[in-house]
């Protein structure tokens, strides 16, 4: 369950009830109907792909030894392609022309919908103040990981091979 605890359209507390089978956290004031669905969050991740490697990143919070793709929150209004393209030139400094789709992978850890995009690059990458560091990987040393954006990676690669 959520961290809330108070309801954001009237200030009551918030309490734990059965809706349609689901457990969820609703407001227990008479005559208020808010529910908190806690539907997951859309995410946007890019394989950043220039002169045949694979640009994975660390983020500022992450563990020294913790890399993985470009993401961020798709943001309102927005399409994913373009939500894909801003987060690449946000994070690095790069501007791409196109983001091709790979797919869309749950991530139930961190309750996110990961909508996953092959972005060819091209240009010097500059990291912003969320990143620590960056690595270069060939596309041929590239290993998917079992969680988060790894699937999308793997199926990026497999796509790459039948190709």
């Amino acid at each position: 369950m959520s961290a809330y605890h108070f309801c954001p359209c009237c200030g009551g507390s918030l309490q734990t009830a059965e809706i349609n089978g689901q457990f969820r956290l609703r407001c227990s004031v008479t005559g208020c109907a808010y529910v908190h669905w806690d539907n997951p969050v859309p995410i946007v991740a890019a394989i950043v792909e220039i002169d045949g490697a694979v640009i994975l990143a660390r983020n500022q919070n992450w563990p020294e030894k913790m890399f993985g793709l470009i993401t961020g929150f798709l943001e309102k209004g927005e399409t994913p392609d373009a939500g894909v393209l801003r987060e690449v030139r946000e994070e690095l400094g790069l501007t791409a022309e196109a983001a091709h789709f790979i797919g869309c992978y749950p991530f139930f850890e961190m309750n996110q919908l990961i909508l996953a995009f092959h972005v060819p690059a091209q240009g010097d990458i500059t990291l912003n103040e969320e990143l620590a560091a960056i690595k270069r990987v060939p596309v041929e040393r590239l290993k998917p990981w079992t969680i988060g954006t790894g699937p999308a990676v793997r199926d990026w690669l497999a796509h790459r091979l039948s190709v």
